[in-house]
């Protein structure tokens, strides 16, 4: 009905006002982007620019004298405007005139309320390190309060830590510390498998912000975070999805998983941090995974071949080790994985990657730098072959003095390593 359309334009006209604090460009633009909601049967010429009644008294009552001076009587004209919208013809120049006298009576009403001030650019709470956004094309979703953040109208803030998103008005509202702040002092995984320990333990709230909450959804729906086992409120939790470390560990599993706000936020900032030591948390995993093992030979050899590098000015002048800067760990242990590492050897992009930069700097050590072909072994026990070096696959490295042998040399033979003997007669004169 026409009065129902009346009352759906208005609503979202009335939105826009009630947030902005300046100009009338936005609600100006709406009007242009909606022409149908005002457009008569007849249009008149089309040269006819949209009074917005700038030179007139828009505090006045549209029809009679109302003097609006303060906020209630500013509140009772927004009434009088709101009834006499719906009173007047659809489509009507006087029902347009009336809708932006109303919308200058709304902007009135919130600059008196809430009096244009300059936002800071960084704002710190809750060990939150809060950044003012420009962006004003993007829409996203205040964390705090579950409502659209429009920012063509509206002021709001990111966190650089953890990416928690909110409205400039709901700041003083915010209880949620940093979860970086979490991350920092706690690096590690949750890894029961959903460990959940039940409603009632929880007295039916919310785990985070202790509303009350209920499977049958009354007052709130009870939604269960797969990571942490526990029920949040439908403000705490979104429905996000997320990889769960512990169902990767023992089950080898990564179909994503219903998470919480918080849980979805750390599990994020965990994604590259290498804080899983798998032989200790599931050593069976590599019978299992023949990814993982094929792996794990890659970053013992390139382990073998760092020494190599950081002796050699070739190799430091092309700075050949920083083709592993977004994963430093594996130049440093061939034991610790990240979420991210397992993730991606999951689907086989580390495979691919990491097989290429193993080639690169085998082909550094024995074919490009003299420095470093000067550095490999002769097998000692047979005297015949090529160049050996610790990291080609069809040799064995001494654990005590980390010569170097043809693999079928080193394990036929009987006798002790003859490197480690020379040490020992050499040890043995000395005395």
């Amino acid at each position: 009905s026409q009065n129902e359309c009346s009352v759906r334009t208005f609503s979202e006209l009335d939105y826009l006002v009630r947030r902005k604090k300046s100009s009338l460009c936005c609600v100006t633009l709406f009007l242009e982007t909606r022409p149908e909601l005002f457009s008569g049967g007849r249009t008149r010429s089309s040269d006819r620019t949209m009074d917005l009644g700038l030179a007139e008294d828009h505090f006045s009552r549209p029809v009679g004298s109302f003097v609006a001076s303060d906020i209630e009587q500013l509140k009772l004209a927004i009434e009088e405007c709101k009834k006499l919208i719906l009173e007047l013809p659809e489509h009507s120049e006087r029902q347009k005139d009336t809708v932006v006298k109303l919308i200058h009576l709304r902007l009135k009403l919130q600059e008196l309320k809430d009096p244009e001030e300059d936002e800071p650019n960084l704002r710190v709470l809750l060990e939150h390190r809060f950044s003012k956004e420009k962006s004003k094309s993007v829409k996203q979703t205040c964390d705090k309060c579950s409502t659209i953040i429009w920012g063509l109208i509206q002021t709001w803030y990111t966190c650089t830590g953890c990416y928690y998103r909110c409205h400039s008005k709901c700041m003083n509202l915010i209880t949620k510390p940093c979860v970086r702040s979490k991350v920092s002092h706690q690096s590690e995984y949750e890894l029961s498998i959903c460990p959940e320990i039940g409603l009632d333990r929880q007295d039916y709230r919310c785990a985070e912000c202790r509303a009350p909450v209920s499977l049958r959804g009354i007052p709130s729906e009870a939604r269960q975070c797969d990571y942490t086992g526990r029920y949040y409120c439908s403000s705490c939790h979104w429905n996000d999805i997320a990889i769960i470390p512990a169902r990767v560990i023992h089950n080898w599993e990564f179909e994503p998983r219903k998470v919480c706000r918080s849980s979805m936020r750390y599990l994020a900032l965990m994604m590259p941090r290498p804080v899983l030591r798998l032989k200790e948390i599931n050593p069976l995993l590599f019978n299992f995974v023949e990814e993982l093992v094929e792996i794990r030979k890659l970053r013992q050899d390139i382990l073998l071949m760092k020494p190599y590098f950081i002796t050699c000015k070739e190799a430091m002048e092309a700075r050949l080790l920083l083709q592993l800067q977004d994963r430093q760990h594996f130049v440093e242990n061939d034991d610790m994985y990240s979420l991210q590492d397992l993730i991606d050897i999951s689907s086989g992009r580390l495979s691919c990657s990491l097989t290429e930069i193993h080639t690169t700097f085998a082909k550094h050590i024995k074919l490009d730098c003299e420095r470093c072909q000067a550095k490999g072994f002769v097998c000692e026990l047979c005297k015949e072959g090529d160049i050996l070096f610790p990291f080609d696959s069809h040799t064995s490295v001494c654990h005590d003095c980390s010569a170097v042998f043809h693999r079928d040399c080193y394990y036929d033979n009987s006798t002790t390593c003859p490197r480690c003997a020379r040490m020992t007669e050499r040890k043995q004169d000395d005395v």
